[in-house]
């Protein structure tokens, strides 16, 4: 893995979050159920308001019925390199609460990035990369998988095993090899 992505940080920050980057390029390699089940079942460990959990996914092995049906809803930047992930996962905010008395749960969206991040993180650890992507058709996933209409379909994340930057075409080859950035903590902080 290339040092260029590893993020150059102000403070001291755990390696895991330091040189966890969102990679395009997969190798062939495919993702066992176990381990599938093992990143699953971290994210399901995320804090959430008031223990609702109120994550759902779609995980689809590559060469499934599922997995074309994602990436079918992909837009076609994401497409190109996300068709050769190992796993394209949909993941789903539910926004309805299982609390009596609290029909809507108006963190489920927040709770759900928590899960996605503790995924994400436990899919580092094992090796395997993780892209999550915003350009999909969510009315098309909600109607291919016949979601109800508390299941919000937020982000699809593509997981799998890296492979070399050259084997992208542009402009995917040059993001793959550009340096992470991000804002200044001080830019971060409201006074």
């Amino acid at each position: 893995m290339s040092e260029i992505k590893e993020a150059k940080t102000q403070y001291e920050v755990i390696d895991l979050i330091r040189k966890r980057w969102s990679a395009r390029s997969f190798l062939g390699k495919e993702i066992t159920e176990k381990d599938l089940m093992a990143i699953l079942e971290a994210g399901s460990w995320a804090f959430s308001g008031n223990n609702e959990q109120p994550w759902r996914v779609i995980p689809a092995h590559r060469g499934s019925e599922n997995f074309e049906k994602i990436v079918a809803a992909l837009a076609p930047g994401n497409t190109p390199w996300a068709k050769n992930a190992a796993v394209l996962m949909v993941s789903v905010a539910k926004t309805t609460a299982d609390k009596e008395g609290n029909p809507f749960n108006a963190y489920a969206e927040h709770d759900l990035g928590t899960f996605n991040a503790t995924l994400a993180l436990q899919a580092f650890s094992m090796g395997i990369f993780s892209h999550p992507m915003a350009g999909f058709d969510k009315s098309k996933i909600s109607a291919s998988f016949s979601l109800a209409e508390n299941l919000k379909p937020m982000v699809v994340i593509a997981l799998g095993y890296l492979d070399e930057a050259d084997k992208l075409e542009e402009p995917y080859k040059t993001r793959e090899l550009t340096a992470r950035t991000r804002k200044a903590v001080s830019e971060l902080i409201l006074k």
